[in-house]
């Protein structure tokens, strides 16, 4: 499987998942959580960290977010999940 960096149109592609999520943690600006205010890295994790800290219903009162945005985003969540190892995940994040 082919996995594509989703922010913007930086289209980068990587065979590991690992690999994308470093790529959008250390190539892209980090952003403001709309919801508490804890600045993340873009993509993957800023996904992540809106709905393992905050509930649905804020997220979508702090982003404007309809319905299918939350599943997307979620789908994401869930997909990535299911395969990423952490601990490369956290080796290619330490370098």
């Amino acid at each position: 499987m082919v996995w594509e960096c989703g922010i913007g149109e930086c289209g980068a592609c990587f065979d590991e998942v690992e690999a994308a999520i470093a790529h959008q943690a250390t190539e892209h600006e980090r952003r403001e959580c709309k919801v508490c205010g804890t600045v993340v890295p873009d993509g993957y994790l800023a996904i992540y960290h809106a709905f393992s800290e905050h509930s649905r219903a804020e997220y979508v009162r702090a982003y404007g977010a309809d319905s299918n945005a939350v599943r997307r985003r979620e789908s994401i969540v869930e997909d990535v999940t299911a395969v990423v190892d952490q601990d490369e995940l956290a080796r290619l994040l330490d370098r």
